[in-house]
């Protein structure tokens, strides 16, 4: 029997209960049948296959908006930004459903269906000429300064259009991080059952780390099949079969799904996650006036409890210390106002529950310093897909419509492209190389790898407001190559970020939070993407009358009267403002985690003889 972690008292809290892995029939799995790669692959194909579909809506979807709804350029971009924000943040909602009550199967299974209807009615309304507004060129209408310009989507053709649209972003935006969580917990982590008690060191801990290096190269490659082949299907054939192309892609992804339920090793729902963190809360207010325990009852309290639970690892924080009074047993007479039946209301939190809550609030100031990054990513999905519009896209000679047209979002894929080759060879080469420099199992730890993307997607920008400003020069004479290096310095730089910050969070979650802690990760590029348009209004509001027309940087429908290239720069200072602001904070949560307390050696006859083990913050320190 494959056991996550020994089971704790009778009546203990879920964040410090333990979990018992289960097959899809509910029976204790078995170490051999269950998990491992052979499980995880499955969940890999609907990692693909689901990119694969979401992409190649979500980064040509501006090209739809902008000539087959009619909206203008700056509320299209607008448009996207705020449907890509809400696809991940509705993973806070998937992640909360699937540790809480569904599991991680079934909230896939479910909101997979959920994203595949929305892709077909895209692909009816894209088809039907009466459910869209009459046809109309935007970019002549805009040159022409036509009176009144090109209807632009209303009523019942703008319903069914955004009820398509968020139909795709709940079901994705729930399915994401139980994709990553799932696909996860095939492997077990430090301080599980099996007795290695190697924890993150051991066999699993780099197995799970090469699962999420795996888990983005198949990103990658979705990506990339998106942004060629479903790309110029949409640009050859019309939206309504890439939307439908799409919908099959889908419908694979969910195949893939089903097909590995009998290897699948699933983590049992546990009940509302939010309740142990607010007990928490609530304790330390109730017991505000009781003397905290020194730090050395603590660490007694800490060992004691996590033995008792057999939970997965904690860290200790040496923050917030007025949530370690959560933990006091108020003395007969002694709790608040002196009712000597407040404890049996407000019993003692055990101090596995207290550490988790520190690292959540811990977290925050890392997943906040991801936003920026993510506001990057969303300009390559708008503005620099109607750039590359506004360049010669033929490869080939000849003159006029002559040689091959490269779809401007499929520049995307280039990164994606030289990616499928570094993942592995960081896997392969870059992981053993820093592995025998730094003594880290990973290679580097996830806080240095968000680090190196950081401060590497900076040159993104500096990138694009060069290029841009050199296309303005040349309106309609550079090639759209020119744009290339910037979408492939987001791309390595994403590498690093996106899978750091993974790896990070769900390495932070006690057993039954690794969904929602995942689900953090696509919550940074919700804020990103939002920020994004508050950015874009904003600084048109901020900038009127300074471009001709007095409209702002971005407010006219033609790049060659706007001044995208000051965007960019604004965007590349405010980069590397972000980087510094990183360290900082990656620095403070380094020395805020003093050590991890982990479990080794439990017996597999439910006998005695646990270890317990601490391990160096080197796990964690930022260039250390």
């Amino acid at each position: 029997m494959d056991v996550e972690s020994r089971q704790g008292p009778k009546g203990g809290d879920t964040m410090a209960a333990s979990e018992v892995s289960v097959d899809w029939r509910g029976r204790p799995c078995g170490s051999r049948k269950h998990g491992g790669m052979k499980a995880a692959v499955f969940v890999l194909g609907i990692q693909a296959f689901e990119m694969m579909a979401i992409a190649a809506v979500g980064n040509n979807l501006i090209t739809y908006v902008f000539n087959e709804m009619h909206y203008p350029l700056s509320k299209s971009a607008n448009i996207v930004t705020n449907f890509i924000g809400t696809v991940f943040l509705l993973s806070l909602l998937g992640g909360f459903l699937s540790d809480s009550y569904l599991g991680s199967f079934w909230t896939m299974l479910i909101f997979g269906f959920v994203e595949l209807s929305g892709f077909i009615l895209l692909a009816v309304q894209a088809h039907l000429p009466q459910l869209r507004p009459p046809a109309c060129d935007m970019m002549a209408a805009a040159a022409a300064a036509a009176e009144g310009g090109c209807e632009e989507a209303s009523g019942v053709k703008a319903g069914i259009f955004f009820a398509a649209l968020y139909l795709v972003a709940l079901g994705s935006g729930c399915l994401k991080p139980n994709i990553i969580a799932h696909g996860a917990d095939q492997f077990r982590r430090g301080g599980g059952g099996g007795g290695d008690g190697d924890g993150d060191d051991g066999g699993d801990g780099k197995r799970l780390s090469s699962y999420f290096n795996a888990a983005y190269f198949s990103f990658c490659v979705g990506e990339l099949v998106a942004l060629t082949v479903l790309v110029w299907v949409q640009t050859r054939s019309g939206m309504d079969v890439g939307f439908g192309v799409s919908a099959a892609a889908m419908a694979v992804g969910l195949v893939s799904l089903v097909a590995g339920v009998f290897f699948y090793r699933n983590k049992p729902p546990q009940g509302s996650i939010f309740m142990p963190i607010a007990k928490v809360f609530v304790a330390a207010v109730t017991k505000r006036k009781q003397v905290c325990p020194s730090s050395s009852s603590t660490t007694a309290a800490s060992h004691a409890v996590i033995s008792a639970t057999g939970a997965a690892p904690v860290h200790r924080i040496n923050k917030f210390r007025f949530l370690d009074k959560a933990c006091v047993k108020v003395q007969d007479g002694h709790g608040g106002g002196g009712d000597g039946g407040k404890e049996s209301v407000w019993p003692p939190c055990t101090p596995a529950e207290v550490e988790q809550v520190k690292v959540l609030l811990c977290v925050v100031p890392i997943f906040a310093c991801t936003i920026v990054f993510n506001t990057i990513l969303a300009q390559l999905q708008t503005f620099s897909v109607q750039q590359g519009s506004a360049m010669d896209t033929r490869i080939g000679g000849g003159g006029g419509a002559a040689g091959f047209h490269i779809p401007p979002a499929s520049l995307q894929a280039i990164p994606y492209l030289v990616l499928i080759a570094l993942v592995p060879a960081y896997e392969a080469c870059f992981v053993p190389a820093m592995r025998r420099a730094t003594g880290v199992d990973t290679g580097i730890t996830p806080l240095q790898r968000i680090g190196v993307g950081l401060f590497a997607v900076t040159f993104s920008m500096v990138a694009a407001a060069l290029v841009e400003a050199h296309r303005r020069r040349h309106a309609g004479l550079l090639s759209i190559f020119w744009i290339a290096p910037q979408f492939l310095v987001f791309g390595v730089s994403e590498m690093f970020t996106a899978v750091g910050l993974i790896e990070f969070f769900y390495k932070q979650s006690l057993s039954g939070m690794q969904a929602f802690l995942t689900s953090m990760t696509y919550c940074s590029y919700s804020f990103g993407f939002y920020l994004s348009s508050l950015l874009v209004s904003l600084v048109n509001k901020v900038t009127s009358g300074d471009v001709a027309g007095g409209g702002g940087w971005l407010s006219d429908n033609d790049l060659n009267k706007d001044r995208l290239d000051l965007f960019y720069w604004l965007l590349a200072g405010l980069s590397l403002l972000n980087f510094f602001n990183y360290l900082f904070w990656s620095r403070w949560y380094s020395k805020s985690v003093e050590t991890t307390v982990q479990v080794a050696g439990v017996g597999e006859e439910g006998g005695g003889g646990e270890q317990q083990e601490e391990k160096s913050v080197d796990e964690v320190n930022m260039g250390h």
